[in-house]
């Protein structure tokens, strides 16, 4: 019996697993933490890109929705040579700036109308349309 126990004890110091041993050696768990750590710095920056093109993806919808309201209030006013952006511009709207550019063509019977939408000191949108001098236009 002792000499079993002496078999034994000399086969846990070298590392040999006897029969019936149950257990994981350090180098198989040094192996599955690395690859849980992969795995979760994987799963974190997906999770932070998924964020980043999320706040750039309402970024681009507000500039959006911003250009098409200037673009409307610009077609409702009278024919002019220039324009001035909407006065009414929703506080949720803040920090944004716009642009307005007019391009006067044919005989100054038609425009071009260029609506730039700035964020960040950064263009965000660009929103293109024309308007033509109707006959009954006073202007």
């Amino acid at each position: 019996m002792a000499i079993e126990r002496l078999v034994i004890l000399q086969s846990r110091l070298r590392g040999v697993k006897m029969k019936g041993e149950a257990g994981t050696s350090l180098i198989e768990t040094l192996v599955a933490l690395a690859l849980l750590g992969i795995i979760g710095v994987v799963f974190l920056g997906a999770l932070a890109t998924s964020s980043n093109a999320r706040a750039l993806a309402d970024e681009h919808a507000s500039a959006r929705i911003l250009a098409e309201s200037q673009m409307e209030y610009i077609k409702q006013q009278a024919y002019a040579f220039s324009y001035n952006a909407s006065p009414t511009i929703s506080a949720k709207y803040a920090g944004y700036s716009t642009h307005i550019d007019v391009d006067n063509m044919r005989n100054g019977h038609i425009q071009k109308i260029t609506i730039t939408i700035n964020h960040r000191s950064k263009d965000v949108t660009i929103l293109e349309s024309y308007k033509v001098r109707r006959p009954d236009d006073s202007s």
